[in-house]
């Protein structure tokens, strides 16, 4: 059986080489790599390997970007070290993953599952689900050379300004996003947000106060407030859906 690894710590990589060296002499590592573009050169110019060891976050992105990138060519166990949520969609669609630290007898069933066929490629809706299932309950933010977790329960609102989107929570932390509110609004359950305007969509416990405008709109202070920010408005044609979704 052929294995590629695509891991950016370079110490989980060689732990992952060493553990299948030592314990599944069946199992040969045909390429290891740490980023979405060396997995894209990879895959197009390599035969496909039997199963693919992939770590959700990489040193230049997320390793779904693989999936919209190319056809990955062989099922995929993911390692991950936070996302119980990417675990279980992965379960479900036959998919196995590895928690980190990995444990011997859980990559022993990961490798089972190939060589039996139980494991199958992840198709592309399979993929899109997952990112839907991950999105509705938290935000991974980059910075630098970190990446924070934010859970969607602990978010206060989202907002652009100055062509940037930015992420509230309600302890008052602020982050850049890299998507636009459009991509935003796409991954978040519509009951538990609203987008008020093209520049803001905030979650019910963020509303502090509601008062009526002229011209039926709305002005809208929400909590916790930012230097920069005071309120916003919900348009007139807007209104009628949010006091909607604000009553249920």
């Amino acid at each position: 059986m052929k294995a590629l690894i695509i891991e950016d710590e370079l110490r989980a990589r060689e732990h992952m080489t060493n553990l299948l060296k030592t314990h599944f002499p069946s199992v040969e590592v045909v390429g290891a790599v740490g980023s979405v573009k060396d997995s894209l050169a990879w895959l197009g110019s390599n035969e496909a390997p039997d199963v693919i060891f992939m770590d959700v976050e990489l040193s230049d992105g997320s390793s779904f970007d693989i999936f919209t990138q190319t056809d990955v060519p062989a099922p995929v166990v993911m390692t991950t070290a936070y996302d119980q949520y990417a675990v279980h969609a992965f379960e479900v669609n036959a998919v196995d993953y590895l928690l980190k630290p990995i444990n011997l007898a859980d990559l022993q069933r990961a490798i089972g599952r190939v060589a039996s066929g139980e494991a199958v490629k992840p198709s592309g809706d399979a993929i899109r689900s997952l990112i839907a299932q991950v999105r509705k309950e938290k935000f991974l933010i980059r910075l630098n050379d970190r990446i924070v977790p934010v859970r969607t329960a602990d978010i206060a609102y989202f907002y652009s300004e100055a062509k940037n989107s930015y992420i509230v929570t309600t302890g008052g932390s602020s982050y850049v996003m890299d998507e636009s509110l459009d991509a935003i609004a796409g991954n978040l359950d519509p009951a538990g947000f609203f987008r008020i305007s093209r520049s803001c969509i905030i979650s019910e416990g963020a509303i502090d106060s509601i008062s009526r405008l002229m011209g039926g709109r709305l002005r809208i202070s929400l909590r916790p407030g930012l230097p920069s920010l005071t309120d916003f408005t919900v348009s007139r044609a807007r209104v009628d859906g949010f006091m909607e979704w604000l009553e249920k």
